[in-house]
């Protein structure tokens, strides 16, 4: 099988600078090409030298479809304005978008979904093979235990971060909601202020955190009459979402076009 060529999208940041080192390690892909904003300084600059490696020859640029082109797909932890137009780059050569970009909004995930009509497009709020497990036994737990049992997720992330609650965070609400059989849009209780009375039964709470450099915590806590199980996960590396990403890339290569999630990469979808 020969390699699978990919662009690194928001490849002078943190999350593609780890995307960068990630590809270079692997047998099983090569770097077609390194993006980033085309106001960025970092224009120009090796983007191996950026991740911390040897020059890689490939420098950072600003044109998405010259480099698409030639490659055969594209993982992006950017904003999502970009990542609602390298979707549409994406469907218009027919090739593979690894979308890992929170904070989406109704009118991006229309546009998302219409560009899967003929793009190979895996989206998830967190590409981990662990939180996407731990999604998938928040959805069981939760369809198993009863009303009795509030649900609330707890969420802390380091203190550079945007977007709250975190993208991780909604995923693990929406496998609780869908465990529960309820919209979590309608049954989900963002903040808490205040005079706010007893808490609603059937409600998703959400708690967030901000600080120092944590990479990513979540917690999902069952809290039932004198017991309480919680599920949790951890992150210490900023990699396990790059191999992750790279995971779900291999699986898409093979796909027909739509719109997947890390559910149907692992094989979780009925779990």
């Amino acid at each position: 099988m020969s390699e699978m060529r990919l662009v690194v999208a928001g490849a002078g940041g943190r999350m593609g600078r780890t995307l960068v080192k990630a590809i270079t390690d692997s047998k099983d892909f090569a770097l077609a090409g390194a993006l980033e904003d085309a106001r960025s300084p970092l224009i120009g600059w090796d983007s191996g030298t950026l991740a911390g490696l040897p020059e890689n020859g490939i420098k950072l640029a600003g044109d998405a479809a010259s480099l698409l082109f030639k490659a055969d797909g594209i993982i992006d932890f950017t904003a999502p304005v970009a990542s609602v137009a390298f979707a549409a780059l994406a469907a218009k050569g027919g090739k593979v978008h690894i979308i890992g970009t929170t904070g989406l909004s109704t009118a991006d995930e229309a546009k998302i979904k219409e560009a899967a009509k003929t793009a190979v497009i895996v989206k998830s709020g967190n590409m981990s093979l662990g939180v996407n497990l731990l999604a998938a036994l928040t959805k069981r737990v939760a369809k198993t235990l009863d009303g009795s049992f509030d649900i609330e997720i707890l969420e802390m992330h380091h203190n550079q971060k945007v977007d709250a609650p975190s993208g991780t965070a909604l995923l693990l609400g929406r496998a609780a909601a869908e465990g529960r059989g309820i919209e979590l849009d309608k049954q989900s209780v963002k903040s808490r202020e205040g005079h706010t009375g007893a808490r609603m039964s059937g409600d998703i709470g959400f708690a967030t955190l901000r600080g120092g450099s944590v990479v990513g915590e979540h917690n999902v806590i069952f809290a039932g009459p004198a017991e309480r199980l919680e599920l949790t996960h951890k992150a210490e590396d900023r990699m396990i979402f790059a191999r992750g990403a790279l995971h779900a890339a291999r699986w898409a290569h093979n796909q027909k076009p739509g719109l997947y999630s890390m559910m149907d990469v692992l094989g979780l979808k009925d779990f």
